[in-house]
């Protein structure tokens, strides 16, 4: 895979150039910048295929850039490079829209893997939500007394109404295929993170408990914890 198109952002100048050195002799083009609101600007003008950006930086942090470059690209792989790196920090960083976690100092050859990995990964289509795992695709769905709108991802009770990040409303469609059946937890984190490794599998917990709390209000809609093996959405 050549000329996948890199946007690297960390203010440690002399690694930026380290990093941009190495990917560069591997074929990517890499546009390199020092902070994460010209990071901002860089994305919206160029559209790279990836984005490497370090967490820690003067003025916005990367896990607020992330979510606000979330509003104009849902798919495109965010790889964090940070030396933060505890559970907690590796799950907000997953919670802001990260797909991927490096610890500084890294291994070159780590990164460029796992550039490759998350660029082969990536939906083709940014401006698309993607296709239920059914192949149905649902302008609304019916939930208690909820109405669940995918596309939108949007919740609606009443004249109620509360917005869903693209993994909450990702996870809710294919519980919402299967009410009543065990979703695997293996299914979800590949589908949705690409991968099921054990920070995947922590953020995939913090985003159940939101998902919870959001449908809170119908007291007859509950999401099952089943030991070990996945998660099943029940309505009494």
């Amino acid at each position: 895979m050549t000329d996948i198109k890199v946007l690297l952002i960390d203010d440690e100048q002399s690694l930026a150039m380290i990093i941009k050195d190495t990917l560069d002799r591997q074929g990517f083009k890499v546009t390199v910048v020092h902070d994460a609101e010209n990071g901002l600007k860089t994305f919206v003008r160029e559209r790279p295929d990836i984005v490497v950006s370090e967490v820690i930086m003067p003025g916005m942090s990367g896990f607020e850039m992330i979510n606000r470059l979330r509003q104009y690209d849902k798919f495109v792989p965010v790889l964090f490079l940070s030396s933060q790196s505890t559970t907690d920090d590796i799950v907000k960083g997953f919670e802001a829209g990260a797909n991927d976690y490096l610890k500084k100092p890294f291994s070159m050859l780590e990164l460029v893997v796992r550039i490759r990995a998350l660029v082969g990964r990536k939906a083709p289509e940014h401006d698309v939500m993607e296709a239920p795992v059914s192949g149905k695709q649902h302008t609304s769905i019916e939930i208690g007394r909820f109405t669940f709108f995918p596309h939108k991802q949007m919740l609606q009770m009443g004249d109620k109404s509360q917005g869903l990040s693209y993994r909450e409303s990702q996870i809710l469609l294919r519980l919402t295929e299967r009410i009543g059946r065990v979703v695997n937890t293996d299914s979800l984190l590949l589908d949705i993170w690409g991968d099921n490794s054990f920070y995947n599998s922590r953020s995939l917990q913090v985003f159940m408990t939101k998902l919870r709390h959001k449908l809170s209000a119908d007291k007859h809609l509950r999401i099952i914890n089943v030991r070990g093996v996945g998660y099943r959405m029940v309505v009494d």
